[in-house]
């Protein structure tokens, strides 16, 4: 990272990072959002909760042709490509999938846990052959730390995976490399660092910028609403102790949701926070504000290459401290979109050279 003035940097040139973890959706989703990632990161991996899901290594190619056709025919962006894991996934589409060299993750969601989840694990130990066969080839299993039980809190859901899903699933598949992803607790950040390097996570910048009272500041404010949900203070200040920390297993992923503004608005509104327009603007804010800028370039563009056992990038971009208003809303097929942070200011922008 380079500093420009004594004091407060007024320019961060930066490795090019990547985004560990976005939803791009798919059909007039994918075309409206797609571009705004391509602009800042070189490489994202993205989520395979469609409608169907990306259960297969087919599957996953068209979608990645998808993605590839909204994008400018000069884009360098590289999307890294996921299966959904589910009740059903053998062994050979795990095979299958690596072999194709385009799909680095399998994604596990408890059935119910979120947007497109339905599909989603029912019952872990059905997944097991699949699970050692990632391990084997050491494919990632990406996970999404939350409890469905209706009778847990849903502040305490991380919580209690954790304690009843997750070390239990490390203790019987050692190998297995894991991410814990968009940790929201201090539960969590003590696990990572306790843990040896099969254990990593993603931090969202919204996690690191807002804590629960965001979601109930002036009324039910919905586009503060995501899952895992936004937690009390305490938990706010063990993610930024965590990136203080410099640890190397923590980094950069977004979790960039998009949503319909009906969709969000609504008497059951969607669960997640659309901030791929501003998102290393985002994490920019965040680092500062935690006093720790010169750690942001470790946490958004190296430790997760290494943990993926990626090549880093070698292009950079560069930040410029600058006041600019965030839109309003962008445009969503026949909708709009409202991003995190509508109409307020940051005080961050990433240049055009």
């Amino acid at each position: 990272m380079v500093y420009m003035t004594d004091s407060a940097p007024t320019t961060l040139t930066l490795t090019q990072p990547d985004d560990w973890h976005l939803h791009l959706r798919d059909g007039e989703a994918l075309a409206a959002v797609a571009d705004h990632t391509a602009q800042q990161f070189a490489r994202a991996i993205v989520m395979p909760n469609l409608n169907p899901p990306v259960t297969n290594a087919r599957m996953a190619a068209d979608y990645r042709k998808a993605i590839m056709a909204v994008l400018p025919d000069d884009s360098a962006f590289e999307p890294l490509m996921t299966l959904y894991l589910t009740d059903n996934t053998r062994a050979a589409d795990i095979e299958q999938a690596h072999e194709s060299g385009m799909v680095k993750a399998v994604k596990f969601y408890p059935a119910g846990a979120t947007t497109n989840s339905d599909a989603g694990v029912t019952d872990l130990k059905k997944t097991y052959p699949a699970l050692h066969a990632m391990a084997a080839c050491g494919m990632p299993l990406l996970v999404h730390g939350e409890v469905t039980d209706p009778d847990v809190d849903v502040f305490d859901r991380e919580a209690v995976f954790i304690e009843t899903v997750l070390k239990p699933l490390m203790d019987d598949i050692p190998e297995l490399r894991i991410v814990l992803e968009h940790i929201t607790t201090g539960h969590a950040v003590k696990l990572i660092n306790q843990s040896g390097e099969r254990l990593a996570a993603t931090i969202t910048a919204h996690h690191l910028l807002m804590n629960r009272n965001s979601l109930f500041k002036g009324g039910i404010r919905p586009h503060h609403y995501c899952l895992p949900v936004l937690k009390r203070e305490t938990h706010r200040l063990a993610l930024l102790d965590a990136i203080r920390s410099g640890h190397p297993r923590y980094f950069l992923g977004t979790d960039s949701a998009p949503h319909a503004r009906e969709n969000k608005e609504s008497a059951c509104g969607c669960a997640g926070m659309y901030t791929a327009h501003a998102a290393i603007e985002l994490y920019a804010t965040a680092f500062e504000q935690a006093g720790v800028l010169d750690k942001l370039e470790a946490f958004a563009s190296l430790n997760g290459p290494d943990f993926y056992r990626l090549p880093r990038n070698t292009e950079q971009i560069t930040l410029r401290r600058q006041d600019w208003q965030v839109p309003d809303n962008y445009p969503m097929g026949i909708s709009t979109l409202i991003p995190l942070y509508a109409g307020e200011h940051l005080h961050w922008k990433l240049g055009t050279d």
